[in-house]
């Protein structure tokens, strides 16, 4: 599988650059510069392509945006070139193009092969690709969380196969936790919303409402309340289509239609038209018959029982109590009663669900601190190999007698907030989403010297090569294909300086290294010597990032020695770090 390296970065219009070309080699390149010429910036770009923060206060003054644009190789089976294929992503024969434009107002937009992501993919490709350590990363390895991450990152799956188990355990136990508070704080409006609930209910299933009942009873009262009025409209549209027996003189439209239909009986043969019209007539002379006999019939069977209406409105009013309360008419008041009853049946279960989240709760405990035993055990082991293969970097760093170690340990809880904790090895302890440790990095830099948190034991220089020899035992375990330094060496001078030159370039056999240094002994072990250089106005320039060979190289060595480039003793200095550095 082809390693991943960043071949080139293009930055324009960030701080003191105006354009300007970085040209990577494989293994180990230096980038120096005066103080102030844009060496920090080289850094910053590669924090852009890798998904950093994006300050608008990097654009260039007059500027309307910052670009920075980076091509790295990669393999198509590499994690990152997955990720960024998924995304949408062309590689172009084995390259991957990577860009980020920041403009002055605040803006940000990235860019993978060609197509606009979302800036955090960057940063998820540059998990795969690039380990960035520069002053800040420094002042995070003093705090004891990013050493406890350092530890499991070393230990590798003997924690991270127990951790994702207890992850999942604790997400688990953090849920019923929240449910059962929920449950049991909120008891007494549970219990008054069941009542509510219940009296409710209560009501409808005393007056039994059916579907539909209130529209027909609305109807029913209506025809009851007009009983008269309708029998005697039903009486008189009888008697005018089918005649009156008590006025044997009075003409009906019965007969009025009985007598069109014989006058044009007579003559139908004659004209086919003529006969369809009497056959329409007739049609109408037996549908007022129907009608005559159906208005006959309802005059008959009207009730104006009193009683009956009574009864009625008796039960519309018992209806209408329900829709007043519970729904619109009785169709929501049924839904209202379903909805109701299986909410009341929630409620009236939450005892049950209480005990069974008390006991799924207690469960989850007991399991979170066998996990947490595990990780301890785990870490514990892990910190032994850790401590000592970084005491042993550190002897390779001009550091020879200096100790690292690691204290594991945990925080008791009181008996009174036991159910706050976990039990691990027989005590009731503090515990949270990464474990039930408290994990903390030590250094003894001499002997006799008492191990102390190296927050507090560690000078700027024992600290910038404390990181540089975790740097190189990760490289051992859990490879990075490519390291960029900024100004790791810091506070470190003579011998030590010279170390961390070699154990750089030891690095680089196996990975990509990237330092920006101040230090001629760091930059003389470098495959590749790059100098940052700014023009008369202040800027940088697309020449301005020039490659050192040979004589070039010799005195800018010369001049970070000495300050002076044409000094003989710098330039017999500087001829010597490079030989040196030649031989390792």
């Amino acid at each position: 599988m082809v390693v991943p390296v960043l071949e080139e970065m293009r930055i324009r219009s960030l701080g003191v650059i105006d354009d300007a070309v970085v040209e990577l080699s494989p293994g180990f390149t230096a980038v120096t510069g005066e103080t102030g010429a844009g060496k920090t910036m080289v850094v910053t770009s590669l924090g852009l392509l890798l998904g950093g923060r994006a300050d608008p206060a990097l654009v260039r003054t007059g500027a309307k945006s910052a670009v920075v644009e980076g091509r790295i190789t990669v393999d198509r089976r590499s994690p990152a070139a997955v990720r960024a294929e998924e995304a949408g992503a062309e590689l172009d024969d084995g390259t991957l193009l990577i860009s980020r434009t920041l403009s002055a107002e605040g803006r940000s937009r990235a860019h993978v092969g060609g197509r606009s992501v979302p800036v955090g993919l960057l940063a998820e490709l540059a998990d795969d690709l690039v380990a960035v350590h520069g002053q800040t990363d420094q002042q995070g390895l003093l705090r004891p969380a990013r050493q406890r991450q350092a530890l499991d990152r070393y230990a590798g799956d003997a924690v991270s196969v127990p951790l994702a188990k207890y992850a999942g355990a604790y997400r688990r136990l953090r849920a019923v936790a929240a449910e059962l508070a929920e449950l049991t704080t909120r008891a007494r409006e549970r219990a008054q919303e069941a009542d509510l609930l219940r009296f409710g209910l209560d009501e409808v299933a005393a007056v039994e409402p059916l579907p539909g009942e209130d529209t027909e009873l609305a109807a029913e009262a209506s025809r009851l309340g007009h009983a008269e009025a309708l029998a005697s409209a039903a009486t008189v549209a009888h008697a005018a289509l089918a005649g009156n027996p008590e006025d044997p003189e009075g003409i009906d439209a019965a007969t009025l239609v009985a007598g069109a239909q014989r006058a044009v009986e007579a003559v139908r043969s004659h004209d086919p038209a003529l006969a369809g019209l009497a056959d329409r007539i007739g049609e109408i002379g037996i549908l007022l018959s129907d009608v005559a006999g159906e208005l006959a019939g309802y005059a008959s069977d009207l009730d104006a029982d009193p009683r009956r209406l009574a009864a009625v409105e008796e039960r519309r009013a018992a209806l209408t109590h329900l829709t007043r309360k519970y729904g619109e008419d009785i169709t929501g008041v049924l839904a209202w009663a379903e909805a109701g009853a299986a909410r009341l049946g929630e409620l009236e279960g939450d005892d049950e669900r209480i005990g069974e989240l008390t006991a799924e709760r207690d469960a989850l405990r007991t399991e979170l601190g066998e996990l947490a035993q595990a990780l301890t055990d785990a870490r514990t082991e892990a910190a032994e190999r850790f401590a000592e293969a970084v005491t042993e970097e550190l002897a390779s760093l001009a550091m020879p007698h200096a100790r690292v170690s690691f204290e594991i340990g945990q925080t008791e809880v009181a008996e009174s907030e036991a159910d706050h904790g976990i039990e691990v090895g027989g005590r009731a302890v503090a515990y949270g989403p990464q474990g039930a440790d408290e994990v903390e990095l030590y250094l003894a830099p001499h002997p006799g010297a008492r191990p102390r948190p190296i927050a507090k034991g560690a000078s700027g220089g024992e600290l910038s090569r404390v990181m540089l020899a975790v740097e190189v035992v990760f490289a051992g375990s859990d490879p990075v294909p490519t390291y960029l330094f900024d100004e790791v060496d810091a506070g470190v001078g003579g011998k030590a300086a010279v170390e961390v030159g070699r154990r750089l370039a030891r690095l680089a056999r196996t990975a990509q290294v990237v330092v920006v240094t101040h230090l001629p002994q760091v930059a003389a072990f470098a495959d590749r010597h790059l100098v940052v250089e700014k023009t008369h106005d202040g800027s940088v320039t697309r020449s301005g990032v020039q490659a050192m060979e040979g004589e070039a190289r010799v005195r800018e060595l010369s001049r970070m020695l000495a300050g002076q480039e044409d000094s003989h003793l710098a330039r017999a200095h500087a001829e010597e770090l490079l030989a040196a550095a030649r031989g390792l």
